[in-house]
């Protein structure tokens, strides 16, 4: 969905984990296709073969813009992720190449490579070198294909202990390993809960950043039903040339479909 406003194209793509919960996850892409969607993202396309997820884009004409790094299995070391964990980097790197393998089936442009919680008895400096180490390898099987590794911070308020501290650390990191391959994955609503400043940051960091995802706070609702100014954000975000898309990354107050409404009140 590409919305036209004063600022500048505002090119939205529906998250199918999120949004059109009210039917199973396989009607979700003609769902939002009949909303008005043409992009959408999703962290795992893998409990789905390859060929399944791609033929359902293609029955609903949608285009993939990002899927995630696969999570460990619930409760584990590596459910959040597994790039800042010390003795996981098997792990990371089996998941960036079937990451990579669904990423050129789908056609999808940004992978996010989930850092994880560090363990609590890991040495600071040994995780963040494990982090480092594991990005460059990424990037390195990255290069050539087409496809961006994004870097996201999360807020420690909902993932306590997540291992990336802030989107500018994410950025430093991108730029000491490739910035031709590794950017920020831009989270409003992490940002907001991390510090706020969020206009001012996004352009500070705008060269780096490769994807945006937007939801309100608190309760990660639609834009409107919270304290950001999304009408201001959304305005700022055009007006800086930002060319990529951006995530729908919220839950939905009420109906997935009712929600939609925040569109018309905030960019048109």
């Amino acid at each position: 969905m590409i919305v036209e406003t004063s600022s500048g194209p505002v090119r939205l793509a529906a998250n199918l984990k999120w949004m059109f919960t009210e039917v199973p996850f396989a009607e979700r892409f003609d769902a939002a296709a009949e909303a008005g969607f043409t992009a959408v993202e999703f962290a795992s396309p893998y409990e789905l073969a390859p060929a399944e997820v791609r033929r359902l884009l293609d029955d609903a004409g949608l285009t993939q813009i990002l899927i995630n790094t696969p999570a460990g299995a619930a409760g584990s070391a590596t459910a959040s992720g597994a790039a800042y964990v010390p003795g996981a980097e098997q792990e990371f790197r089996d998941g960036v190449l079937r990451a990579l393998e669904y990423a050129a089936v789908l056609g999808a442009g940004v992978v996010h490579a989930m850092a994880g919680i560090a363990p609590s008895d890991a040495d600071a400096d040994a995780a963040f070198a494990t982090y480092v180490s594991n990005i460059s390898w990424a990037a390195a099987q990255a290069r050539g294909t087409g496809v961006r590794v994004a870097l996201e911070a999360i807020n420690k308020r909902d993932q306590p202990g997540y291992g990336l501290a802030s989107m500018e650390t994410a950025a430093a990191v991108a730029q000491a390993v490739d910035p031709d391959v590794v950017g920020v994955l831009f989270d409003v609503y992490h940002a907001q809960v991390d510090r706020g400043n969020v206009i001012e940051r996004f352009e500070q960091l705008q060269p780096t950043v490769v994807h945006v995802q937007i939801a309100d706070n608190p309760g990660r609702g639609e834009p409107g039903t919270g304290e950001i100014a999304y009408e201001r954000v959304l305005a700022r975000i055009a007006q800086s040339g930002y060319p990529g898309w951006i995530g729908c990354e919220y839950a939905p107050v009420g109906g997935t479909r009712e929600g939609l409404s925040w569109i018309e009140r905030t960019l048109r």
